[in-house]
């Protein structure tokens, strides 16, 4: 029985060792096609990875081969760019020497024909633009700050202003320089430095402002008020104006040249309701500020008998000088300027100079050549042709000199002149003894565009008298000086009206032609000095 159990078990044991055998071939033989299926999956994969392979190795190769060509490609455009931007170069570096050639020519016929110089100023917005003491300006939908005035390049401005319901106003005014908001008390003096030169040369100079109240005139002549508006002594440096860079510049053209024997007097009048002011001289109660009167000579030169003149020495003499008259100023505030001058300001810088006279000899001949040359061929010069000249003509006979005679003293005057502003009652809010000042301001202001309009005009009369103003700067507005008329306008909306009154006495004052600027004739000679 024992052996019967035993049996049974090993025959158990070998029909389950039977079945395990079954299933595991069964797992074996469905892992093999599995195996299979797998091999053919896989070749099929290698032979797909393959193909892409090559497609994107192929498509690599092109995307180099098209990279390389446009690295060749690029390095000629670079090539090109290069040769463009030096060509561009060499054209703008030409375009300036031509430009400047230009102006130089212009200058010259300028001083050939005897025009008067103008620049044009535009000043930045101010805080005070925004303000309106006027209602009627409040209650305007449109902004007053808007800037309307634009320089578009250095002789241009552009006058650009629209209103709802009213054609677009777009006006340009063309001047010898304009200056946009952003250049410097240093580059405008770069353009005036030329005529002290001038005045070495024995030529008279005048320069004035002109404009609104509170377009910067006082500014650009003398620089900030160190008074109402404190600055560092670099800043003020940086922000002087004319006046004082104009005199500095001066003795330093004079300490060049020390044998010429310089001697610089100064006088400062002030024209205040039409009344002309000497600010140097005292009266008998010691106060400063005389009144003094203006008269025409027998040679029709103004002239201001008893006008007081201080010597200087150096520029700091001279604008302690300055100083202390513009102390004695009258000025007044307004809605439209907090610190307005109520007076034209006028500064006399005399200069006697020793100089041989063999260069004035000189002098006189080429004067007289250019104004053979001037009314043999009005016409060309005046349609800016090239005149012909003839180098057959004579030269100019040599003028008999005593040799003892060898320096020859010669006196010339420049003028500084810082107008009043201009003003519209309306919006400056004045009255009273106010007031009256700006009509006297105008009524100068006016006469001065007068003298003007009749000289472009070529009237037989010119009304110098109408007014103390055109009366003292008679020798420089119609005479042989070299007159320069620095305009200074507003940019905004606001003052529009003023401002186009100024560009306009600018565009006028331009179309005036005069003698031609001379040198200042001999005074007496080094012996008999």
């Amino acid at each position: 029985m024992e052996l019967c159990s035993l049996y049974k078990e090993q025959q158990d044991l070998r029909r389950n060792t039977y079945v395990n055998l079954t299933q595991m071939y069964q797992a074996i033989q469905k892992f093999k096609q599995e195996l299979k299926d797998f091999q053919s999956f896989s070749y099929l994969l290698m032979n797909s990875f393959k193909h892409q392979y090559q497609d994107y190795l192929s498509q690599i190769v092109d995307a180099v081969q098209g990279t390389q060509l446009e690295n060749e490609n690029l390095q000629l455009f670079q090539a090109r760019a290069v040769d463009l931007e030096q060509s561009l170069q060499e054209t703008n570096e030409r375009y300036q020497v031509e430009k400047q050639k230009r102006k130089a020519l212009h200058n010259n016929l300028v001083e050939l024909r005897g025009n008067i110089r103008v620049h044009c100023r535009i000043r930045p917005l101010l805080p005070f633009d925004t303000e309106s003491g006027d209602a009627a300006f409040q209650n305007r939908s449109i902004s007053l700050s808007e800037k309307v005035v634009h320089a578009t390049d250095d002789e241009t401005v552009l006058v650009r202003y629209s209103r709802p319901g009213h054609p677009l106003f777009n006006k340009t005014f063309q001047f010898e320089r304009v200056y946009s908001p952003l250049e410097s008390q240093k580059t405008v003096f770069g353009d005036v430095c030329p005529l002290l030169t001038s005045l070495l040369d024995g030529y008279n100079v005048c320069i004035m402002t002109y404009g609104q109240t509170g377009s910067g005139k006082s500014y650009t002549m003398l620089g900030p008020d160190s008074e109402s508006d404190p600055i560092s002594p670099s800043e003020a440096d940086r922000e002087m104006g004319i006046i004082p860079r104009a005199i500095g510049e001066l003795f330093r053209l004079l300490s060049e040249n020390p044998t010429v024997n310089p001697r610089v007097e100064a006088s400062v009048v002030e024209i205040y309701n039409n009344e002309l002011f000497d600010l140097l001289a005292k009266d008998s109660s010691g106060i400063f500020g005389v009144k003094r009167d203006v008269i025409t000579t027998k040679e029709g030169k103004s002239n201001v008998p008893l006008l007081t003149y201080e010597l200087v020495e150096s520029p700091a003499e001279f604008m302690k000088l300055i100083n202390k008259s513009l102390q004695l100023r009258v000025k007044h505030p307004t809605l439209v300027h907090a610190d307005s001058s109520r007076s034209h300001l006028v500064v006399t810088v005399t200069l006697t100079i020793s100089v041989p006279f063999d260069s004035f000899a000189n002098q006189q001949a080429i004067e007289k050549l250019c104004k053979e040359i001037l009314c043999t061929a009005p016409q060309k010069v005046m349609k800016s042709e090239k005149p012909s000249f003839s180098p057959r003509g004579p030269s100019p006979a040599p003028i008999p000199l005593d040799p003892t005679e060898q320096q020859k003293q010669v006196q010339t005057k420049l003028q500084l002149v810082d107008l009043a502003g201009s003003e519209c009652i309306g919006m400056s809010g004045v009255t009273g003894t106010i007031l009256r000042e700006t009509s006297f301001i105008n009524r100068s202001l006016a006469a001065l565009a007068d003298v003007l309009g009749a000289l472009s005009e070529h009237r037989g009369h010119i009304p110098y008298r109408n007014s103390k103003l055109t009366h003292l700067l008679q020798d420089s507005i119609g005479g042989d000086a070299k007159l320069l008329v620095m305009l200074c306008v507003s940019p905004c909306q606001k003052y529009l009206a003023e401002t186009l009154q100024s560009l306009g006495f600018g565009s006028r004052a331009r179309q005036v032609q005069r003698v031609q600027a001379k040198r200042r004739n001999l005074l007496v000679s080094g012996k008999s000095k």
